[in-house]
């Protein structure tokens, strides 16, 4: 049987393992996997007869697809937690997932790990993809956050009870984890999620609670990880043997060593932060959102620049999929984050959201390098993200997106739309996209506020946001 031979030639090749750039290399795919790279790799080691694509990639950096190893594909780009656990249908949200999924494809991202999201959405979507149903980036998913009356997803009072549709479900034994642990299993699930407290002041699961459900996922062939913004919860994941954790925004030292004499890596998750504290006053978010914000980015910048000069492994994911971190527009914005908040290297950062990404794929040293043997999910960049990290957020600058070895090529027109869950709003008034904040609308808005109008939301006017959709939901409640 014949194969398919893909040559991309006259590259900068970044390899996503830290290595320095080699100018003017080539790269041969064979099929799905990376064949051959360097200087002397031409058309000459493809066997006559079969079939040859070449691009010609002079004046540009050929890399690993980027990982974003914290993407929610079932949050429909909502504005508030009751647009994500309420609005909107199982069917339709499945439909939309499978939307939104090429959107991110599109941005470069090839692989993607879902950490939960509604009903068995992820799992569904990632067969899908698998089987070339739909398009979108190589996927993992886990099933709802597992949490407890104290942690994050247990949003809603008592008298509400945890929705059918959210993304998290609560115990409070340890039998009822290890049953809902056996139970995401069966149905197909890669990873388990655990979901600590909303903000890292106070651990939620006990030490042994995490050690039993860890040991059970892992005894099942599943990998674990657990949202842990604080110290505590963050040494008590390590101890437990989870695989990565989410956050890690406040560490001590001791609390760090531990993290990297563990090699477990970190994927710190600052996009939701940032998007929020930086911008959000230009899409409504209220003042008291973007505050917090910002002091936890201040609290992550400290515990993160110690966590690097200790050797902590850190991985890129973003938390996409809210109205702040729309699909397929922020992903790369992280890497340029870990630069900021966490003293990285570009070609450290490029190495985060590539070959350090591949555990949460489940395919460690598979992929995520270009490199002979390795998985073909490559982009193709106009610019150079060595010297600039920021090329990576410009869709225009991802050239050509490379996936399992094959070209993808995109529906530019169809993609561009938003298809968002039924609205309730509370996040935000509007979608945080790269124009907004770049482009002719954030020109505009300059333009106003020199007219003497306002350029952004006041905290008045977050203020009255809030209460008019309060008594929105009130007046629906009550009919």
């Amino acid at each position: 049987m014949s194969s398919s031979w893909l040559l991309i030639t006259n590259a900068t090749v970044v390899d996503g393992a830290n290595n320095r750039p080699v100018p003017n290399a080539s790269v041969l795919v064979r099929d799905a996997e990376i064949s051959a790279v360097g200087a002397q790799v031409s058309r000459d080691l493809v066997p006559r007869g079969e079939d040859l694509t070449e691009i010609d990639a002079t004046g540009k950096t050929l890399m690993p697809g980027l990982i974003d190893a914290h993407c929610h594909m079932t949050y429909g780009e909502s504005r508030s937690e009751e647009e994500i656990d309420l609005y909107t249908s199982p069917e339709l949200r499945t439909l939309k997932a499978a939307f939104n999924a090429q959107k991110v494809l599109r941005a470069g991202v090839t692989g993607i790990s879902q950490p939960g999201g509604s009903y068995y959405i992820g799992v569904g979507l990632r067969e899908a993809i698998k089987d070339q149903i739909v398009p979108g980036p190589r996927m993992t998913s886990a099933g709802r956050y597992i949490s407890t009356s104290n942690g994050l997803t247990d949003w809603y009072p008592d008298s509400v009870g945890v929705p059918e549709g959210s993304i998290g479900i609560v115990h409070n034994t340890l039998d009822a984890m290890i049953n809902e642990v056996r139970h995401q299993v069966k149905n197909g699930v890669d990873l388990i999620k655990l979901a600590d407290s909303p903000y890292g002041d106070f651990q939620s699961f006990t030490g042994d609670e995490m050690k039993a459900l860890a040991d059970l996922t892992h005894q099942l062939g599943k990998k674990m990880t657990i949202h842990a913004r604080g110290s505590a919860e963050v040494d008590a994941a390590v101890s437990a043997g989870i695989d990565w954790i989410m956050h890690g925004n406040i560490m001590t030292d001791e609390t760090i060593g531990h993290l990297a004499e563990s090699g477990t890596p970190l994927v710190p998750t600052l996009l939701l932060l940032s998007n929020i504290g930086d911008w959000g006053h230009l899409v409504g978010a209220p003042d008291p959102m973007r505050d917090g914000m910002k002091s936890m980015l201040d609290k992550s910048a400290d515990a993160l620049h110690r966590a690097h000069a200790a050797g902590v492994k850190m991985a890129m994911g973003t938390d996409s999929g809210f109205s702040v971190t729309p699909y397929g527009v922020w992903h790369a914005r992280e890497l340029e984050l870990l630069m900021t908040y966490g003293g990285l290297s570009s070609l450290e950062a490029i190495q985060a959201g590539t070959s350090n990404g591949a555990l949460m794929l489940g395919l460690a040293a598979r992929i995520g390098v270009v490199a002979p043997g390795m998985i073909a999910d490559l982009i193709i960049v106009n610019g150079d993200p060595v010297a600039d990290i920021t090329v990576l957020q410009k869709r225009e600058c991802i050239e050509t997106v490379i996936s399992d070895g094959k070209v993808v090529v995109f529906d530019e027109e169809k993609i561009a739309r938003s298809w968002p869950h039924h609205r309730g709003i509370t996040y935000s008034v509007g979608d945080l996209t790269y124009d907004v904040v770049h482009g002719e609308a954030s020109q505009h808005r300059s333009g106003a506020a020199a007219d003497g109008e306002a350029a952004s939301w006041s905290r008045d006017d977050a203020r009255d946001l809030v209460s008019a959709v309060s008594r929105r939901e009130r007046s629906a409640r009550l009919g």
